[in-house]
């Protein structure tokens, strides 16, 4: 049996969606771009949404409308996709690190304000695989220090903490649209704002710079080609008609993971908080109890994959990644606890259409190889 890490549940009305624009002669800034925003809008409970080619485009272009520059500090986590770092960079304003929660992933609100200093313009939180971060607690210590938040809820459409949803704390979140992701555009992203100024700001740069009212060669600002076509929010659109079934179905194939690996003693299985009122599932990430080491993770990967299943080690600590490590000289031990997550997580297959066969099949070549490695130790 081959099992992919993710798949995208592409079905025959998202195909004819995609056909029907192909067949009008408005492929970019067209009539399902504004529908395509109207839907995220509503999903995130926000006035403004501002469609993008990517969640990195998306986290950039919240940067910049908060006029974050160089030699301005934002705090953020070291436990994420890269792209939650780099678009500080982007900005040559400088990522400062807080280490993690050991249960939820996210960031240690308890860690956050021994960090802040008078250079800090910012807290970037990222809601890791689909689970809201602490918001709350969250919200009160940006609003003391008179700080903009931003929510990177790239993983978590669709998911609701304390009733509300995803998407819908501090300045401006953002939604991603990777193929491995809830709902998908193939590639995209989506800007969710209260603020009018940043949704405006949004729009023009990321149309190389226009203002409202500009012609095609008028620029009043720098900008960028962050542009998505409307044959990619077409897509969009027919997703996210099946968001809650997308959700449902992934919540069972998780739920088929949590019953057949509860007695895996070796595996620690996702924790969601209480906090968390619906849970919207990105992937499915277990990590290895404190008897197992990198290498040891790294061995088990690579023998899944020779028994036919994809796995991959989820997510690696982002100040040891060698550009960090050159430009900021971070080093091991630095955040200890998204180290000791990073070296032993393993994300398994997880897709809306994945059988309990398949999920079966997975478990069994875990428990096995496990097992093995264990008898190796």
């Amino acid at each position: 049996m081959k099992i992919p890490l993710s798949r995208p549940w592409i079905i025959e009305e998202d195909i004819k969606a995609v056909e029907e624009v192909l067949r009008t002669s408005q492929l970019s800034l067209g009539p399902k771009l504004v529908e395509f925003e109207d839907s995220l809008k509503e999903i995130a409970g926000r006035k403004y949404a501002v469609a993008v080619n990517s969640g990195t485009s998306a986290l950039h272009l919240i940067i910049k409308s908060l006029g974050i520059k160089e030699g301005d500090e934002v705090i953020t986590t070291p436990f994420s996709f890269i792209a939650s770092s780099n678009c500080i960079l982007f900005e040559k304003a400088r990522p400062v690190f807080v280490d993690i929660r050991k249960d939820i992933y996210n960031i240690n609100y308890d860690l956050i304000e021994e960090k802040i200093t008078e250079k800090t313009k910012a807290i970037l939180a990222v809601d890791v695989f689909g689970q809201p971060a602490d918001w709350d607690e969250i919200t009160e210590i940006a609003k003391k220090h008179n700080l903009h938040l931003i929510e990177d809820s790239a993983e978590s459409i669709g998911s609701e903490y304390k009733g509300r949803e995803a998407g819908s704390f501090g300045d401006a979140g953002v939604f991603a649209f990777y193929p491995n992701k809830q709902i998908t555009t193939g590639e995209g992203g989506v800007i969710v704002t209260d603020n009018e100024e940043i949704a405006i700001l949004s729009k023009s740069m990321r149309n190389q710079g226009r203002g409202e009212g500009d012609t095609w060669l008028q620029h009043t600002r720098l900008g960028y080609n962050y542009r998505i076509s409307d044959i990619n929010c077409a897509l969009g659109i027919s997703q996210i008609k099946r968001l809650e079934e997308i959700i449902e179905k992934r919540n069972k194939v998780a739920n088929f993971y949590f019953e057949k690996l509860k007695e895996v003693e070796e595996i620690i299985t996702p924790f969601v908080s209480k906090t968390v009122t619906k849970m919207s599932w990105f992937v499915y990430v277990i990590h290895l109890s404190d008897r197992f080491t990198k290498e040891n993770r790294d061995s088990i990967i690579e023998e899944m994959r020779r028994k036919g299943v994809e796995t991959r080690g989820y997510f690696s600590s982002i100040h040891l990644q060698p550009f960090y490590r050159k430009v900021f000289g971070y080093k091991e031990g630095d955040f200890p606890m998204t180290e000791f997550i990073s070296e032993r997580t393993i994300a398994l297959p997880f897709y809306a259409i994945m059988k309990e066969k398949e999920v079966d099949y997975v478990v069994n070549t875990l428990k096995e190889i496990i097992h093995n490695v264990k008898k190796e130790k």
